[in-house]
């Protein structure tokens, strides 16, 4: 188990106050409780022939400062940066620690300070090793603790200024930072050195990052297999695998299957074990798995209220028609500024890329039939004294003085009453209405900028002469494997197409609810809303971006020209097509003049015929 040290600061400090007055009373009540922090160290054992690296995490939004003790009482380190919201981390690192006992110290301003000592060795430890019918060795469970540690994680592995676009083509890039990934070479194994490629979609993306965090930490892990859904059915699960039998129906061959089960001794160690093991895992989930029915209890993902608590670094995100984000920061709101919740997804070309919380980015629906989208929790899972694991329940996941989480919330409120709800929760004060105006047009820039990224890869695959890339038929274009997964954009431009709509009607939604807003005391609603769409002229007209066209050469476009070309956008999806038509250029235009690559024929009647899903912003039904 991790050791958090349980002190009795709090229990002793509320007696005293009984005794001597309420002022004590609120000095304890505002101080962290040992049980409320955790602490942990990183390597797994740590000697003095390696950095020494601490993370602590409090509940509690208390201000202090976490210090690095060395054996001989000096502080080696020291951060007063406190970071998230909730949780709430400080981390710390000694490059070449002494060995001895050091302490880790949070001292909060005010509070008794609360320690934990750490060891640290002469020479290097032996790292863990395989065990007999496990991928991985397991010696911790999950707790509050150790959700708390992996909110933490998320939230530094992916940390950047709000004005940086947070890009990376695939997750192993991130990962193999050291100052991101607090648990880089965490077990000693060189297990994050360049051999091990991470490259999942957006399915996958949750599972990835749950999966390398319970490896690290001998956490239990599992997944199901679910179906997709379709025939007017949502995604069902019937079928959880977890590291304690990690074979599954879905690998190509009774061998694979056998093989994945097997214990990591027999792939050469624990790393070449968790390499294959996540790569049955992709195997198995997929954009169903996260859309499973709110209220089954047969999934690895339960619903979760709508509020600052609950929504933590690692809540993951599943949209109605597949896509699936994990949320990675939340950013209060401040007098200048509206709350902000930032997200990351993959993309099938393996891009990972952090974005904002807003309509455009996060859909939601709902319609039954597609199953249960929404904010979720991964399921806890225990491990029994049968030496079985087990997810609980949602009623044992709602008593668990751990969790107690669990909420049907989001299954009882409309379209609109879901995206109110989320506006109050990231911004609980009256927002400027100008400000929401210029936030809104910066997240559609944002997206626009990241479909930039996308259409490159296309143009990159296809000057390398691969040729025709087929077109599936009717909704599977939204959901398919290999090249046209990989390389067109019809669910992106969806939400693109959306996010115009959002960023359009902006004005109309503050007048539809001014309540919500700081409204100008000497102006009308009337007056806002048309103070609104001039601004909104401008911005639009002065947010540039810029693509490479098919020679290579840069041309810059505008919001503006985005939104003017909102009809050719609806059939822009096709990789196939030269960028110049991706972005919607006319023909015998000078910016289409580099164009030289038309899709087929027979595609192009295709895409004609489900441009209405497009024009009316409806993602068919799965077939």
């Amino acid at each position: 188990m991790l050791p958090i040290r349980r002190l009795t600061v709090r229990s002793a400090l509320l007696l005293a106050a009984a005794i001597i007055g309420s002022p004590l009373e609120a000095r304890a009540q505002n101080c962290p409780d040992s049980g409320d922090i955790a602490v942990l160290p990183s390597p797994i054992a740590p000697w003095k022939g390696a950095p020494l690296r601490v993370l602590l995490v409090a509940e509690k939004p208390v201000q202090g400062q976490l210090s690095l003790i060395a054996p001989d009482g000096r502080v080696a380190a020291a951060s007063r940066t406190r970071n998230g919201g909730p949780p709430y981390f400080w981390s710390a690192e000694v490059a070449a620690p002494a060995v001895g006992k050091w302490q880790a110290r949070l001292e909060a301003n005010g509070c008794p300070a609360i320690s934990r000592d750490i060891g640290v060795r002469g020479e290097r430890p032996v790292p863990p090793h395989a065990v007999a019918g496990s991928i991985w060795p397991l010696h911790n469970s999950w707790n509050r603790a150790t959700e708390n540690l992996y909110s933490a994680w998320i939230e530094k592995l992916f940390d950047a200024p709000l004005d940086v676009e947070l890009s990376w083509p695939a997750l192993h890039v991130g990962l193999r930072d050291k100052s991101r990934n607090f648990l880089y070479d965490y077990l000693g194994l060189n297990e994050d050195d360049a051999k091990i490629v991470y490259r999942p979609d957006c399915a996958d993306l949750p599972y990835f990052l749950r999966a390398y965090f319970a490896f690290k930490l001998g956490l239990p892990f599992g997944y199901s297999q679910c179906s997709r859904g379709g025939h007017g059915k949502p995604p069902q699960c019937f079928r959880w695998l977890n590291v304690l039998n990690g074979a599954t129906a879905r690998a190509s061959s009774p061998d694979q299957a056998n093989a994945a089960a097997e214990p990591a001794a027999a792939h050469g160690g624990l790393v070449p074990a968790f390499a294959k093991y996540l790569q049955v895992v992709a195997d198995g989930v997929h954009s169903g798995t996260a859309r499973a029915p709110l209220a089954d209890n047969n999934t690895d993902l339960y619903p979760v209220p709508l509020t600052q608590d609950a929504l933590r670094p690692g809540t993951v995100y599943a949209d109605p028609y597949g896509h699936t984000l994990v949320l990675v920061r939340r950013v209060p709101q401040s007098a200048d500024r509206a709350g902000i919740f930032l997200a990351v997804d993959a993309q099938p070309d393996g891009t990972v890329a952090r974005k904002r919380f807003w309509r455009g980015n996060f859909l939601f629906a709902t319609d039954p039939t597609l199953g249960g989208p929404g904010f979720k929790h991964f399921r806890p899972i225990v491990l029994e004294k049968t030496g079985n694991l087990r997810r609980l329940s949602d009623s044992e996941i709602a008593k668990n003085p751990q969790y107690g989480d669990f909420s049907l919330q989001q299954a009882k409120l409309s379209v609109e009453d879901f995206y109110d709800r989320m506006d109050d929760v990231m911004s609980p004060e009256p927002l400027d209405p100008v400000q929401a105006l210029e936030d809104a047009v910066d997240s559609l820039d944002e997206q626009v900028k990241v479909r930039v990224t996308s259409v490159e890869n296309g143009r990159k695959y296809q000057s390398k002469s691969h040729g025709e890339i087929p077109m599936p038929d009717g909704a599977v274009i939204f959901e398919t494997t290999g090249a046209w997964e990989d390389f067109s954009t019809p669910a992106r431009d969806l939400r693109l197409l959306i996010a115009m709509d959002v960023v359009s009607r902006f004005p109309d939604r503050v007048a539809r609810r001014p309540n919500r807003y700081a409204m100008p005391k000497d102006k009308s609603v009337a007056d806002v809303k048309v103070e609104l769409q001039n601004v909104l002229a401008s911005e639009l007209a002065k947010r540039k971006f810029s693509y490479s066209r098919s020679d290579g050469s840069q041309w810059t476009l505008t919001l503006k020209d985005v939104f003017d070309r909102e009809a050719a956008l609806e059939m822009a999806y096709n990789p196939n097509d030269c960028v110049e038509l991706r972005w919607g250029a006319a023909a015998e235009s000078q910016e289409a003049a580099t164009c030289k690559r038309y899709a087929p024929v027979a595609q192009r009647t295709k895409m004609a015929q489900y441009r209405a899903w497009f024009h009316e912003r409806t993602r068919p039904p799965r077939p």
